[in-house]
């Protein structure tokens, strides 16, 4: 059995690690954390989790509440494996303690602000305990049939196009989860704590990018080594006091954050564009920060996969109801259109009943032009629903021993990357917050 630790839980991802039981977790988890809104906040979803009609959960959290956790957390040493979400300025070091101490590590991206604590993370990932980032985006059921479909050579061929991927996503400051509103701490708003929007959501899309063409290889490939950033830009969100407010609890604009202040906004630079080469493929990664969920709406994600037999399409936003919708788009070919439409079709087709098994009841839907992938909905329960089975990844590989040098490589080849990208998307200034 397990024993979790939880290190200043300043995120809310940290709680959603908990959203299911887990039966090689022993049900009291300690939590080492200042007293203070975040820690009452952790506490408020684990016991939502406790006290739901539908498969609640039975944590019992023991609060070492005070000031020095991650001294009283190495010194108590109550578990095996810490997690960690929440300032990012400062999880590095706080990652290489606890690795050095012998405790694995589950971590929130991103593992950093900026370029500061690389040679921490290039300590961390060279062996001993294990540490691993909470990367949810490889445990969806819409990922991981792209992938799939990518890896077909009869579906998508050969990459072609410049770019030849795309991934963008719009998210929201101001949203609901597990049904509540969710409050952010104002450092979130701190691009030297939080780091910038080339340091944040581009985590999730560099990985991905990576995993693709790693599928596409259809034979184990290394795409460590091979990223190359081609350019870099950020921009910032405006976000009023009033809606810092809501979200934050706090009043006003903290007094480190006033070089970003004009009146009453803050500017807020999560927003990044990244072009890239993997493997040399290339690719654009595009993530913005809205204010406010739209009236029944959500985020909103779009990829686009450019194949030399089809182009696949993952869609969701307006259009889509904001339900994720996957298809497949066979090239149009002006000599022979309905052969190679006819053979992509047959070929998606089989592929997908080579899925059954795995993925019961996913099929295939004509909608004009393209074929759509239907996925039943109780194959995947949401965002949301990811985080346990992180966690439940996590202990499969500290059972195993498994270090994976592989995924280890390729974190440290995307944290470079993205600490260039950052350098690099305004040479010699300074943003609005004090960063570089």
């Amino acid at each position: 059995m397990h024993t979790l630790a939880f290190l200043e839980p300043a995120h809310f991802h940290a709680a959603l690690t908990l959203g299911q039981p887990e039966p090689r977790v022993r049900d009291e988890i300690f939590v080492y954390a200042r007293p203070g809104p975040e820690l009452d906040d952790f506490l408020a979803l684990v016991e939502a989790f406790n006290r739901r009609a539908e498969r609640p959960t039975g944590w019992r959290p023991v609060v070492r509440a005070g000031e020095q956790s991650m001294e009283r957390l190495l010194a108590e040493r109550p578990g095996d494996v810490a997690i960690l979400a929440g300032r990012n300025d400062v999880k590095m070091a706080r990652m290489r303690a606890l690795h050095d101490a012998g405790i694995h590590v589950l971590a929130d991206k991103p593992w950093l602000a900026g370029s500061k604590g690389l040679e921490d993370l290039r300590h961390v990932l060279s062996g001993g305990a294990l540490c691993m980032e909470i990367m949810t985006g490889r445990h969806d059921v819409g990922s991981i049939l792209t992938r799939k479909l990518v890896a077909d050579a009869d579906v998508f061929g050969a990459w072609e196009g410049d770019p030849a991927i795309e991934i963008a996503s719009v998210h929201h400051l101001e949203k609901l989860v597990n049904g509540r509103p969710l409050r952010r701490p104002a450092w979130f708003f701190d691009v030297r704590a939080q780091g910038d929007g080339l340091a944040d959501i581009p985590t999730h899309m560099v990985d991905q990018a990576q995993r693709l063409v790693i599928a596409a290889a259809r034979q184990p490939a290394d795409t460590s080594s091979a990223l190359a950033l081609v350019r870099s830009r950020r921009w910032a969100t405006r976000v009023p006091l009033e809606l810092f407010a809501r979200v934050t609890g706090a009043p006003h604009f903290p007094d480190d954050l006033g070089g970003a202040v004009d009146g009453a906004e803050l500017s807020y630079e999560g927003n990044a564009e990244i072009a890239l080469r993997v493997a040399g493929v290339s690719a654009v990664l595009r993530t913005q920060w809205d204010l406010s969920v739209p009236a029944g709406g959500g985020d909103a994600h779009r990829t686009v996969l450019r194949g030399s037999r089809a182009q696949i399409r993952v869609e969701q936003d307006a259009s889509t109801g904001f339900r994720r919708r996957l298809a497949v788009l066979p090239r149009i070919d002006a000599v022979s259109r309905s052969l190679h439409t006819l053979s992509v079709r047959a070929a998606v087709e089989r592929v997908v009943a080579s899925w059954q098994a795995e993925h019961p009841g996913v099929r295939v839907s004509e909608a004009g032009e393209s074929l759509e992938i239907i996925v039943p909905p109780g194959l995947d329960a949401g965002h949301e629903s990811h985080f346990p089975l992180v966690l439940a990844d996590f202990l499969d590989q500290v059972e195993r021993g498994v270090h994976g040098r592989g995924r280890s490589a390729d974190t440290l080849a995307k944290y470079v990357l993205l600490a260039q990208a950052s350098a690099e998307a305004r040479p010699g200034q300074r943003s609005a917050s004090g960063g570089v």
